[in-house]
């Protein structure tokens, strides 16, 4: 394989939220991520982010809201060979909480990152615990939240690696 663009992993994540510019600053300030690009487009609207997280990398966009009458003009469109790919874009918001993926972040100290996104807001789901899967494996603390939209995440610290003694 060819090596990656300088600063891009192989393989970054995109979210989409309704509204962009507050998920990127509620990202940044509840879960530690820093913006490095923000590209706005005409009204403002956020045509690309991009947040890092360590070495880690997000890209941030724009959902589409759509009335029924928007999205059966869509879905004939593509039937005739015009689609548009943002047509696809949505928030877990815009569909009733579902979501299609979920984020895993690996961080330095969970339960500090936990407090940190607690107190900022973030829907805490699953309260950090730690799971042992036995010597041949590992053992990880990890907490799941939600974002205002949405949006699941996991956060997990590496707490043994494969081959140590079990906790």
């Amino acid at each position: 394989m060819k090596p990656t663009p300088a600063g891009w992993p192989r393989i970054t994540p995109s979210v989409y939220y309704l509204d962009p510019h507050a998920g990127i600053d509620w990202l940044c300030n509840a879960f530690g991520f820093e913006l490095r690009l923000k590209v706005e487009g005409e009204g403002g609207r956020v045509e690309h982010a991009e947040l890092v997280f360590g070495d880690g990398l997000i890209m941030v966009g724009q959902a589409e809201p759509h009335s029924e009458q928007e999205q059966a003009a869509d879905r004939e469109g593509a039937r005739a060979g015009q689609e548009k790919p943002r047509q696809h874009y949505a928030s877990p918001e815009q569909l009733g909480g579902k979501h299609t993926q979920g984020l895993a972040v690996f961080v330095d100290d969970v339960d500090a990152h936990h407090q940190r996104a607690r107190a900022a807001g973030a829907e805490i789901f699953r309260q950090p615990e730690t799971t042992d899967y036995g010597a041949e494996y590992w053992a990880d603390r990890t907490y799941g939240a939600r974002d205002p939209e949405g949006h699941v995440w996991w956060f997990m610290q590496r707490m043994r690696n494969p081959g140590e003694p079990p906790l």
